[in-house]
């Protein structure tokens, strides 16, 4: 079986050519001719020199054009690589740098920060502008159009040969520190998360033809998937629909406003969010001009925090929809799934069935006794290591008795029954007095106070204690906040030492297009500034 991601769409194409794959906004595309364009950009990037494991970076936004993006590479054995497009120049410099790009493809309105950053970065060889909603592309020295490459192309399918092992990388981190590649063979990661295993049953499909051809005998669902596609949890579940015939719907970038519009215009049947960041708006925004969403069957969160309030107001407005939690990472895939249920305890955890080959070890990465802590880790389909990393590989990428495991970074807690709870970031702990604290265990409860909209935890310096826990909160709109009140909100669920005793007021807390908080900036926010309130 080959199962390189260009082939199982291949075999969708093939089997269902007129069905609609891709919507954005008055624009469709059936198989067949998202197939055809991919087709031509292929052609013309191989005559460019793009081959079998050749770099190219996309700085894309969610759109048709970077689908095709994606398919042209993976057509060609080539390796895309996801490209922040919230990223400075200094940001985007590095990136390209560590990841070896040859060509960068990216969208019109990052003109201005592409260039800065190529300015540094001689080893890019070609750029290529695609026209946005925005902006329109201008050629210039060394700059192609990305149109004028596609009608040049040939329509057929490049000779290339493909194999399960070709290159799946995906950069990840820069909240904490600059980004890293996580390597993974293409058929490893279809396994995990395209659905090359059954998310439920945990039963590997037949082969490589069995999405596509279960899906050409069912009647296609339509997939809303709101998070950016330079983050797996939205590249993979958009590539899970296209190899299981299912029709992906995109809107260019998150408001909450458009996004109910394409709801109620296109009644799709699942929508995929990333916790709170997304699903915070998105109530407001439909409880302030509600649409018909009685077409959502699915509300799938994951890769951030979804608190128990906000689950438990999905469930309110969307009483016939199943809301679900996952917990994965670009280093794991799916680690397991969850189902919201209302008025759960917010200091709790995620708490999720597991998934293949989900575990909590000890430092030595065996799996340890139900009701003890230790790490979460990922046996079976793993990546191969981080890229241009070998330090970071060896320490996180290992061999236990004899089967290799990627242990990551964060703390989990084995369940009697089986499941697993998620506790928080390792790498984010917070050392007060000697006492260990994870900020999302006090984010979820801080959250959960009704005038916080949203809040992220840090560590700050403290004389005594080593650190002391602080917070920077945004309060929702057309509220007032009673500091002592949100202390003895929070006394019931946190001890002590948990509750944050210095809390900063901003208008916007800043996170990652993944919707994960950015703790650089929460870092940078307090620095040289008065907390709002401070207590000891």
């Amino acid at each position: 079986m080959a199962n390189n991601f260009a082939d199982l769409f291949e075999h969708s194409v093939d089997a269902m050519p007129d069905r609609i794959a891709l919507i954005q906004r008055d624009r469709r595309v059936t198989f067949q001719e998202l197939d055809i364009r991919a087709n031509r950009l292929a052609d013309r990037l191989a005559a460019s020199g793009v081959g079998h494991g050749t770099h190219v970076g996309f700085q894309m936004h969610n759109s048709i054009e970077t689908m095709e993006t994606l398919l042209a590479c993976f057509k060609l054995a080539a390796v895309p690589i996801n490209i922040n497009y919230r990223y400075g120049p200094t940001e985007l410099a590095y990136v390209y740098g560590n990841a070896d790009l040859e060509v960068l493809i990216y969208h019109a309105c990052y003109g201005k920060t592409v260039r800065a950053a190529l300015e540094v970065t001689p080893t890019v060889r070609q750029a290529i502008c695609v026209d946005d909603d925005r902006e329109t592309g201008v050629p210039g020295t060394g700059v192609v159009l990305y149109e004028q490459l596609v009608e040049a192309g040939r329509p057929t399918r490049p000779s290339v040969t493909r194999t399960a092992d070709d290159l799946f990388m995906m950069y990840t981190g820069g909240t904490t520190g600059m980004p890293k590649g996580v390597m993974w063979r293409q058929e490893d990661m279809w396994r995990v998360l395209g659905g090359g295993v059954d998310f439920y049953s945990g039963e590997p499909v037949r082969d490589e033809y069995q999405q596509s051809a279960t899906g050409a005998q069912g009647v296609p669902a339509i997939w809303f998937v709101l998070p950016p596609l330079i983050h797996a949890a939205a590249m993979m579940p958009t590539f899970n629909a296209l190899w299981s015939g299912n029709t992906v719907l995109f809107e260019p970038r998150f408001d909450p406003a458009r996004v109910w519009q394409s709801v109620a215009t296109h009644k799709p049947h699942v929508m995929v969010i990333t916790g709170d960041a997304m699903a915070r708006p998105l109530i407001d925004s439909y409880i302030e001009e509600p649409v018909d969403a009685s077409s959502l069957l699915v509300i799938a969160s994951g890769a951030a925090l979804l608190s128990q309030p906000v689950k438990n107001a999905l469930l309110e407005q969307f009483p016939t929809s199943m809301v679900s939690d996952s917990i994965g990472s670009s280093e794991t895939g799916f680690g397991g799934i969850g189902f919201a249920q209302k008025d759960d305890d917010p200091a709790r955890g995620p708490r999720v069935q597991t998934g293949r080959g989900a575990v909590v070890v000890d430092e030595d990465g065996r799996p340890v006794a139900p009701g003890e802590e230790g790490w979460l880790a990922k046996t079976g389909a793993v990546p191969l290591g981080y890229y241009n990393d070998p330090e970071r590989t060896a320490r996180l990428f290992k061999t236990v008795d004899g089967a290799r495991i990627v242990v990551t970074d964060d703390r989990a807690r084995a369940e009697s029954d089986g499941s697993i709870t998620l506790i928080g970031r390792g790498n984010m702990v917070i050392n007060t007095g000697g006492e260990k604290v994870f900020p999302e265990e006090v984010e979820a409860v801080v959250k959960s106070h009704d005038a916080i909209y949203d809040a992220v935890v840090i560590g700050v310096p403290h004389e005594r204690w080593g650190q002391q826990v602080a917070a920077i909160i945004s309060i929702a709109p057309d509220r007032t906040l009673d500091f002592d009140a949100v202390r003895t909100h929070l006394r019931p669920h946190l001890a002590g030492y948990k509750i944050p005793k210095r809390i900063w007021v901003a208008d916007t807390i800043s996170r990652s297009p993944s919707g994960k908080p950015d703790y650089r900036w929460a870092k940078d926010f307090v620095t040289d500034r008065a907390p709002d309130h401070q207590s000891e």
